[in-house]
């Protein structure tokens, strides 16, 4: 083994500290302390970013197109090739046509900004993270007939809102919403703004604030008429099997959708979310790597005082016969074992916490009656933490490296001393 029997005894005898080296002691406990608080921190919050840009992915690429189409020229119509060419993409597993726009909300004297989506009741239900999030009602019953007549016959299909906006504007299945078109009608009075009421045929949650609070679902064919759009579309949606790996099949949908088309890819759409995760996560990692660093500057102080404390007994040692080897090893052990401890000690209260976090929220914030996770702000409904093991094991050896680089000194003070000095007032 690399420490003897007797520096293992020695090293250990040197961290169980006698009443007038409880000083020492105490440092050396704050020491270890602060490594594993500091490794801790680390653990959860690099958990936390981890969860915050798995789901925030999972749900923009469940939620909307891996690959959008749109055409430069204006409206692409129905009959438009591209769709044909675009299936024909090695990986594409499914192409949908879609009308989007903006629109204004009218309810009770309010307005309110919303993002409609048009697809047809069929591509609805094939996106999971919608159709099976439903709060209220069935994705059978969007776009269905729902028996209007008159100038609203065929575009009363039956929408869906999200959970927020229907608690916003205090909705449920069954309700009628209005909406107001950017586009107009002339007629001999003038430029009308177009407006139509659509019933709601479900209410979903998929636990991002900013589509629950603002996204509507519309049957293709009203939102056609709704826009403007007739018989066309505003883009064509292509969805992959490994968005993550986007970059082939961006160029494979390019060449396929031909120069009068621009293509678009996930990241373009979302790159203000996932820039900004991932800058925070780097941040976040070398701020917080400075607290294990403070951590190691104790061991360093007090493995000094120690060194210190101990000059006589290195003398003794020295003139016993020990090497500087020996004692270097010694007083390397001392302050690793400080630095292991306190490593393992971290890595485990990390892992626990990002176990149970948010149970843990949810008790913190029934005892101060605080909400300590606005969704407004995080876009979440609750905390999302993934545990990285390779990073556990990372920031782990980092800790471990650190404690080790910071009793490398004072082991080195210790065996340079010199036993006839320490021994000349004794």
């Amino acid at each position: 083994m690399i420490f003897s029997a007797f520096e293992r005894m020695v090293a250990m005898r040197y961290l169980r500290a006698r009443r007038q080296e409880g000083f020492i002691s105490v440092i050396a406990g704050f020491s270890l302390l602060g490594i594993g608080l500091g490794v801790a921190t680390l653990i959860i919050v690099m958990s936390v970013m981890n969860g915050f840009r798995t789901e925030l992915l999972g749900r923009v690429l469940g939620l909307y197109s891996h690959l959008e189409v749109q055409s430069l020229l204006g409206p692409m119509p129905e009959n438009d090739a591209v769709t044909q060419r675009l299936l024909t993409v090695p990986g594409v597993t499914a192409v949908m046509p879609t009308v989007e726009g903006q629109a204004l909300i009218t309810q009770d004297g309010t307005a309110s900004a919303a993002y409609v989506h048009g697809i047809t009741p069929e591509d609805f239900r094939r996106r999971p993270i919608v159709s099976t999030h439903l709060v209220e009602g069935a994705a059978e019953a969007f776009g269905a007939a729902t028996g209007a007549t008159g100038d609203e016959a065929n575009l009363g299909d039956g929408i869906a809102i999200g959970s927020r906006m229907a608690k916003r504007l205090n909705l449920h299945v069954g309700d009628q919403l209005r909406l107001v078109s950017p586009r107009f009608n002339q007629t001999a009075f003038g430029s009308i703004p177009r407006a139509r009421t659509y019933p709601i045929a479900a209410i979903f949650d998929v636990g991002m604030y900013d589509v629950d609070n603002s996204l509507i679902f519309m049957p293709l064919a009203a939102a056609q008429t709704f826009f403007g759009v007739a018989n066309g579309y505003t883009s064509i949606e292509v969805f992959v099997q490994d968005p993550t790996h986007i970059d082939p099949y961006l160029a494979a949908a390019t060449r396929a959708a031909g120069q009068e088309y621009r293509v678009y890819d996930w990241r373009q759409r979302s790159a203000a979310f996932v820039s900004a995760i991932d800058v925070e996560r780097n941040v976040m990692f070398l701020i917080l790597s400075l607290i294990i660093l403070v951590a190691a500057f104790n061991v360093i102080s007090s493995m000094i005082m120690l060194v210190k404390d101990k000059g006589r007994d290195i003398a003794i040692l020295r003139t016993m016969g020990a090497s500087r080897g020996m004692v270097l090893r010694i007083f390397f052990l001392t302050g690793a074992s400080i630095g292991v401890v306190g490593t393992v000690f971290g890595m485990v209260l990390g892992v626990l916490f990002t176990k149970n976090i948010e149970a843990i929220r949810q008790f913190l914030q029934a005892i101060i009656g605080r909400d300590l996770f606005n969704a407004e702000i995080y876009f979440f409904t609750q905390i999302p933490a993934k545990l990285d093991w390779m990073e556990v094991t990372q920031v782990g050896v980092m800790a471990l490296f650190l404690s080790f680089a910071a009793t490398v000194y004072p082991s080195w003070r210790a065996a340079r001393l010199d036993p006839v000095e320490a021994l000349r007032y004794e």
